[in-house]
């Protein structure tokens, strides 16, 4: 392959990972990155979002008179703050798109899991449900506490996967040779300089491709948080299933003795546009929703049935980054090596 052709090769595969949620990958995108990232322009950025998160917070707590829920509007708006210098100084917003198109694309896909994972799901959820402590706790929680109960979930369960899902990553470049590299390039912009560079470290002893395959730094955390959109939204979308079920389900069964007597109130704050709805019954929902988030994001990581259901597809995609990944930085070395003996 001449070396036009290589530097044309190069560009379109940076374009290719741009448009398949890699922008890591491409050299320019993480010069831009590591820039967002240095610490005096990312203190300048934190302590403008602590000032007004903090100034909202006490603000809101003194309007409602319930103090939980300044710090959780100081969680709240400091996490959306970090996804909005996420998705825009931290080049993070391709790897959101291409996420979210991957999982709502796929929907006829992950439906099929959903009901294998639902029933035995809400088997366990509803002994918590028609439980009168439960009804007790969570009803009774001011919504300051139930909205800091919630980020504690999902904080959780988002940390959980941030441990695990980098060993996922690791799993796969492992055993990465010529056969995998084929096929992961396959139908790529790669293809013919996968070819050409295997056949050169076969027959004339050049530097293999695959021992550029283990991923690290920025573009192993590409992987993951790719991995983490993906696995993030199947969850909630279980969870929001599992909310909209006990609200029907309360709805017809919970009636309002039974919820007065679980619950110690003296009444009832029924919505005015769903009357067999009470607030008592949408806060057991979102406590139960939220803590199913949380097991079912642990169950499809440590059980290898919900892993083979929830990751099967997925992972076919990381495998073909990892082997695109090992080609791209090999015919980069080479054209670099060219450059210089000129």
């Amino acid at each position: 392959m001449k070396q036009n052709g290589s530097a044309e090769t190069l560009r379109l595969t940076d374009s290719w990972f741009r448009h398949h949620g890699l922008t890591y990958f491409v050299p320019e995108e993480r010069v831009a990155v590591r820039a967002a990232m240095r610490p005096r322009r990312m203190v300048r950025v934190g302590l403008v979002v602590v000032i007004v998160a903090v100034a909202a917070g006490v603000a809101l707590a003194w309007v409602t008179g319930d103090v939980g829920t300044g710090p959780a509007l100081l969680l709240t708006l400091g996490g959306a703050a970090a996804g909005w210098y996420a998705l825009t100084a931290m080049r993070f917003r391709p790897i959101l798109v291409w996420a979210m198109g991957r999982t709502f694309g796929s929907l006829h896909r992950l439906l099929p899991m959903a009901l294998r994972a639902l029933p035995l799901l809400l088997l366990f959820m509803t002994f918590l449900f028609i439980n009168a402590e439960v009804w007790e706790m969570s009803a009774n929680l001011h919504p300051g506490a139930l909205w800091l109960v919630t980020l504690l979930f999902g904080g959780s369960a988002v940390a959980f996967l941030l441990v695990r899902l980098p060993e996922e990553v690791d799993r796969i470049d492992d055993d990465v040779d010529a056969a995998f590299l084929h096929r992961t390039c396959a139908r790529t912009p790669l293809e013919a300089a996968c070819a050409e560079l295997v056949a050169e470290a076969r027959d004339e002893g050049s530097t293999d491709p695959a021992e550029y395959a283990q991923v690290t730094g920025f573009e192993r955390w590409n992987l993951v948080l790719a991995l983490l959109v993906i696995q993030a939204t199947q969850v909630v979308l279980i969870a929001l299933a599992v909310f909209a079920f006990f609200l029907v389900f309360g709805s017809i069964v919970m009636t309002d003795g039974v919820q007065l007597g679980w619950t110690g109130e003296q009444s009832l704050h029924n919505l005015p546009w769903l009357p067999n709805v009470s607030a008592e019954l949408v806060k057991v929902a979102l406590f139960l929703s939220a803590f199913s988030a949380l097991y079912v994001t642990v169950s499809t990581v440590t059980d290898e049935t919900y892993r083979k259901q929830f990751f099967g597809t997925v992972l076919r995609e990381i495998e073909r980054a990892v082997g695109m990944r090992a080609v791209y930085l090999a015919l980069r070395a080479r054209e670099s090596a060219q450059v210089r003996s000129q």
